[in-house]
Parts: C-alpha cells; structure tokens; sequence
C-alpha cells in the first residue's frame, strides 16, 4: 500500500471542540490537508519542539524521548496507519539496532514526538483519500477526531486573542508571559512572546 509522507502545517484552537486543537498535516509536494483534532496537553507538547522552548521540567514527551536516546533507541518514523470510526491510528517504527519493533501509539502522542526527533511522519494513500481536504477547499467539519471547524471561525478566535494582547502594555505582557510560563501555558506563550517582539522590532 503506497505511503504518502506528511508534515506539520499549521496548529490552532478547534472551535468545534471545547479545549481541543487542530493539528493539520499537509501532504508533501502535494495539496491535501489531513486536520486533526487533538487534546490540549498533546497540543503544547507539540508547540514546545516547534517552537524549541526549553521547559523548566521536561515535558511527558520529552522524557520519553530521552529514554529512548538512553536506551539506544532510535524512533525511525511515524505512521498513521488507520482510520476507524472518526479515529486515527498510529504506530512508532523504532529500531534498537537489531530489529525494527512496532509500537502503537495516540496519533498526537506519535506526532509530539516526531518533531522532537525530527523523524519522517507517513499515512497510507486510502487514509488521505477517506480524511484529507484539498488546500483551496474550505476546511469543512469531518467526523470524529478530524473535526476542526472553518478557516473563518479559527481566524475570528486568532484575532479576538491578538486585538487583547495589543491593548496591553510592554509590562503587562511581560508579566503575563512571566504567569503562563509558570503555569507551563506554552500555546499562550507563544502568542504573547510573538507580541512582544514584534513591538520590539518597531522600536
């Protein structure tokens, strides 16, 4: 079965889903769009290696990650290998230099830790025929976990967010920025982080 390779394109709230997020995956040298819906934990492990923030503790995902590397243990791709029933399956095809071991895994587990690891992310061609969305398609409701509302509604919530952040005051975000990283609030973070360098730049 032919295998299409996949990449990290875009991560935003899931207006559809209460505090869930949509990770979306584009195809390669290709124009479908496989979104899917994620919890929010998932979805800040995934910002944190996006974004290489460095975590005052590491994070349930880089733990993980650091045993295997202790452990000789190398996560050579992840591939989603079904869909059933609105879900997505994931394996981890990992190697420990003798053998190749399969091991299954949450589709947002498996990708949290792709972009730690750098590693190749794969779907089969039947799964991006069933799920995926063609880019200059409106980003309509699928079923179960691959929900994640318009394109319209995400920009509308984006917005709202942005227009906050800028009313406030250099201090008051640095403030802010101070409380989430306490609060290990990564995804907000990141938008107020962008905020201040962007005021920075005008300077």
């Amino acid at each position: 079965m032919k295998k299409i390779e996949l990449e990290i394109v875009a991560l935003s709230s899931s207006v559809t889903q209460t505090h869930s997020y949509a990770v979306v995956l584009g195809e390669i040298n290709g124009l479908r769009r496989l979104p899917i819906v994620i919890g929010a934990f998932e979805a800040q492990a995934i910002v944190v290696a996006l974004e290489r923030i460095k975590p005052s503790r590491p994070l349930t995902h880089d733990l993980f990650y650091n045993f295997m590397l202790s452990f000789n243990i190398e996560l050579q791709e992840v591939l989603i290998y079904k869909l059933e029933e609105g879900i997505f399956f994931a394996q981890l095809i990992c190697s420990n230099g003798k053998e190749i071991i399969e091991i299954d895994s949450r589709t947002s587990d498996a990708l949290a830790l792709a972009v730690r690891i750098g590693c190749p992310i794969f779907t089969y061609e039947n799964i991006l025929e069933a799920a995926g969305l063609f880019m200059d398609q409106p980003s309509a409701e699928s079923t179960g976990e691959a929900a994640s509302g318009t394109d319209e509604e995400v920009q509308e919530s984006n917005s709202q967010q942005s227009h906050n952040l800028k009313t406030m005051t250099m201090e008051e975000l640095n403030d802010l920025l101070h409380q989430v990283l306490e609060n290990e609030d990564y995804i907000q973070a990141i938008a107020i982080r962008d905020e201040i360098k962007n005021r920075e730049s005008r300077q």
